[in-house]
């Protein structure tokens, strides 16, 4: 059973102007919300974020050629200091969506009717383009490995004294000793 796309729904776009009339071309400048869950571990396009969409969309042969760019804001956390990060990005778009089943293949676009939906399109160029460790600087140092404290904040004298296990055990005969010598 084929599902039919709800014109009502933001990134559903109608391509009736168009026609059927290879050559026909129409130029659109859209404010979307952006869509759930996109992004990865670390860094994402907020929920409902307004995404700035530029496209072209032409009526050819097989169908209808959608091509543009998408700029959306990002938020997420700094890989090294867990601090926030916000940052934009601009995605190219290009997706053929065809008339019939008979001309496409079963990984390509197809129009319900007059409607095409752009949210995939935009949704696989976002993901790819997002940073997959994103920092808050390049000069970023992160946080101290053994007490979690931000390094940017600790200074340069933050150091921690490392002993060897294997001689652990012996550390407090060396304090005792210390403390007889003094007597």
């Amino acid at each position: 059973m084929t599902q039919h796309l709800d014109p009502r729904s933001p990134w559903v776009i109608s391509t009736h102007d168009l026609g059927r009339r290879p050559g026909s071309m129409k130029r659109m400048t859209l404010s979307l919300p952006a869509p759930v869950d996109l992004g990865v571990n670390m860094i994402g396009v907020p929920k409902d974020a307004e995404v700035e969409l530029e496209i072209r969309l032409e009526a050819v042969m097989e169908g209808v050629l959608v091509s543009g760019t998408a700029q959306a804001p990002l938020a997420g956390e700094c890989v090294r200091c867990l601090d926030p990060v916000t940052s934009e990005i601009e995605v190219d778009l290009q997706e053929l969506f065809f008339y019939s089943n008979e001309d496409a293949s079963e990984e390509d676009s197809l129009l319900d009717g007059e409607l095409l939906d752009l949210e995939p399109t935009f949704r696989d160029a976002a993901v790819l383009a997002l940073p997959l460790s994103p920092v808050c600087g390049e000069d970023c140092t992160g946080l101290c490995t053994e007490c979690g404290v931000k390094l940017a904040e600790a200074g340069d004298d933050h150091r921690h004294e490392k002993i060897d296990a294997r001689w652990a055990s012996l550390q407090g005969l060396v304090t005792e000793n210390d403390n007889d010598q003094e007597k």
